[in-house]
């Protein structure tokens, strides 16, 4: 710990960190120690025994004790054991060494517990003038108050007194007392602080301890970050809570927050590193163990993420966390862009897995919405934590993304916050409003179907209230939708060909860019309707190019005489203007070639588009005729044979005419 700025003086009043008393009647030279037990080094024997926990005191019968003893109704008491004495053995010393005139030297470290064992203990004015509460009072609000350092280090040591701290307002003053230093003005900052780590870590926290600022180096703003988050989650509350009403920035407090959750908590960040608490123990008062982890590979969340997994009762560590999420949850910033939306998510990663009230995760979910376009892939892909069948939370997305697009009707029905687009920037982040952000979001959630529709659990109902949730408006390109389409198709090849028209038919073919054209007409996968679909839109496209490129052809031919005159004002350039205009016709020639080619992709696709439609409607006449009608065409196409085969036999025969001309007929004679 620090050494507190008090502890420097001695041998002087109370003021300075030495208190005397010389009224108790027994004399004598100190106190002894023997094992667990202190002994008066007085010739009067002790005739009153002290238990407190492991550690006896053996004194003589005086004040409070006079009072127990006369309470009890036993006059031959001679031993009591106090096991609720606020600071323990250590502060029951120092208030003995001060009943029998010992100087007692006041620290940061030692004056909460003495103040709250002197109330404890009674010793009022009422007793003696000058006492033990008078003078620990005098000495918090005359030294402790006014000191940096000597403020963080009593509210520190506060966490083991509760709740005579709270009672006797230690705490608040303390936190008062902070809050008003770090909303002092940095240039007027005087007084000795932490700062920033550096960026080899010390072992030990009070190695830091010289990082007063100088006469020529300037104080940041974030100067009280690191001394702020040494405190227990409750007394950081006390001070954010007290910071905010003094009206400091909300990027400040957010930024706060976050190295304060980051400390704290050691699954919120993904590399691990700076997790640590060193000498400083824990949070809530279970050893460095919540932070022990400082690889870089996440191992903090993964074992959370093992044990929230599994049906059994939450451990310390766990419900600590919890109680330090929830906290942090009630006192971000409402203001937009306090904290980062990476950060949002991945606290709200860990309420769902530590079962954060409900309240609590759905105000984050809506944080989140507020700031949704800054999200990135990574930060979306949250475990399912409630024994879904899914990998991944695809409801939780889903309700960000409702959030997102409630929050972005409210800012354009409301002209008051369409002219407030550019203010409150932090650490270079930008607000993205309007149809920008819906893109980056569109683009997002088509990246972020693509990656779960590997899973095999994913319905096919879901996927497409996911994909239909934005407006049509929202995509100018559908090139990601189709990606992930193709990836659930692979992932799900038992759909029916109902499914997969369903599935196709959230993507609009018209928005495809030529390559994904491409890939979609040789997808065995698609359906026959959409591949028709996509080859009729491409076919649009291209006639569309072609019929523009006439139209700059014809646009250029107007403009021939004026070549000449172009030529006789680029003789009288400069060489550079020269070289910049070869390299434009370069360019020109080479997007020439190119349409060029693109025209003959176009015949071809012509070509196979042709075939297909062949294809088609033969296809589509086997399956309209029947065997009925199919049966009538065959015997009609014989009857037409055999006309045909009987008109040509009888072509090459000679008719009867001839017959009787040639040859007299033969008339056959009757028998008869």
């Amino acid at each position: 710990m620090w050494e507190s700025e008090s502890e420097l003086v001695g041998g002087r009043d109370y003021g300075n960190g030495v208190l005397g008393s010389s009224k108790h009647g027994v004399k004598t030279d100190g106190f002894e120690l023997r094992g667990q037990s202190w002994y008066v080094a007085t010739d009067i024997p002790s005739d009153f025994l002290v238990q407190i926990g492991d550690v006896s005191f053996h004194l003589h019968k005086s004040g409070k004790m006079n009072r127990i003893i006369y309470e009890s109704h036993n006059a031959d008491l001679n031993k009591i054991a106090f096991d609720d004495v606020p600071g323990g053995p250590e502060a029951f010393e120092l208030a003995a060494k001060f009943c029998y005139g010992i100087a007692v030297d006041l620290t940061a470290a030692n004056i909460s517990g003495l103040r709250c064992a002197a109330e404890y203990l009674e010793m009022t004015e009422d007793l003696e003038e000058g006492n033990l509460i008078f003078k620990t009072e005098a000495f918090l609000s005359y030294v402790v108050l006014s000191s940096w350092r000597d403020s963080i280090i009593v509210l520190k040591s506060c966490e083991k007194l509760s709740p005579w701290a709270e009672n006797l307002q230690i705490v608040r003053r303390c936190s008062e007392s902070i809050a008003w230093k770090a909303c002092a003005n940095p240039k007027g900052i005087k007084w000795a602080y932490t700062g920033k780590p550096p960026k080899v870590s010390s072992p030990k926290w009070n190695e830091m301890k010289d990082s007063s600022p100088s006469r020529g180096q300037q104080v940041p703003p974030d100067w009280w970050f690191e001394d702020v988050t040494i405190l227990r989650i409750d007394h950081f509350v006390r001070v954010i809570t007290a910071i905010k009403v003094k009206g400091m920035r909300f990027e400040l407090i957010g930024a706060a927050i976050m190295q304060y959750a980051t400390k704290w908590l050691p699954g919120l960040i993904k590399d691990g590193v700076g997790t640590g608490m060193g000498d400083e123990g824990s949070n809530c008062g279970n050893g460095g163990s919540s932070a022990s982890s400082s690889s870089g590979t996440w191992k903090g969340g993964l074992h959370m993420i093992l044990a929230g997994t599994k049906d059994e009762p939450p451990t310390v560590q766990a419900k600590d966390q919890r109680m330090i999420i929830e906290s942090l949850i009630s006192i971000i910033p409402p203001q937009k862009d306090s904290v980062s939306c990476s950060f949002l998510l991945r606290l709200l990663r860990m309420a769902n897995m530590l079962k954060v009230a409900p309240a609590l995760v759905t105000e984050l979910e809506k944080r989140v919405g507020m700031q949704f376009e800054q999200a990135t892939l990574a930060d979306l892909l949250i475990p399912s934590y409630n024994k879904s069948e899914t990998l991944y939370d695809v409801d939780l997305v889903q309700r960000l993304l409702e959030h997102f697009l409630v929050q972005e009707q409210t800012d354009s029905s409301s002209p008051s916050r369409q002219s407030f687009p550019e203010k409150h920037l932090y650490d270079g982040t930008q607000r993205g409003n309007g149809p920008n952000a819906k893109m980056r979001v569109a683009r997002l959630v088509d990246s972020y179907l693509t990656e779960v529709s590997r899973d095999r659990n994913l319905s096919l109902t879901k996927f497409q209230v996911l994909a239909e949730a934005l407006p049509e408006s929202a995509r100018t390109c559908d090139d990601g939708l189709y990606r992930a389409i193709d990836s659930y198709l692979k992932a799900h090849p038992t759909l029916s060909e109902h499914e997969r028209k369903r599935l196709c038919r959230v993507m609009d073919c018209q928005k495809l860019s030529i390559d994904a054209c491409l890939h979609a007409a040789q997808n065995e996968r698609l359906p026959l309707r959409i591949v028709v679909q996509v080859l009729f839109s491409e076919q649009v496209k291209i006639s569309n190019a072609i019929a523009n490129n006439t139209l700059k052809e014809a646009g250029e031919s107007q403009y021939q005489p004026m070549i000449s005159n172009r030529k006789t004002l680029l003789e009288g350039t400069p060489q550079s203007f020269q070289e910049g205009w070869t390299a434009a016709k370069k360019d020109i020639n080479t997007l020439k070639f190119e349409l060029e080619s693109m025209k003959a992709k176009y015949i071809e696709l012509q070509n196979d588009m042709e075939i297909l439609q062949r294809q088609f409607e033969k296809m589509s006449k086997q399956k309209q005729t029947s065997a009925w009608t199919s049966g009538w065409k065959k015997l009609s196409k014989l009857t037409k044979m055999t006309n045909i085969e009987t008109h040509d036999i009888g072509s090459q025969l000679p008719t009867a005419s001839d017959q009787t001309r040639k040859t007299p007929r033969r008339w056959r004679n009757s028998i008869s």
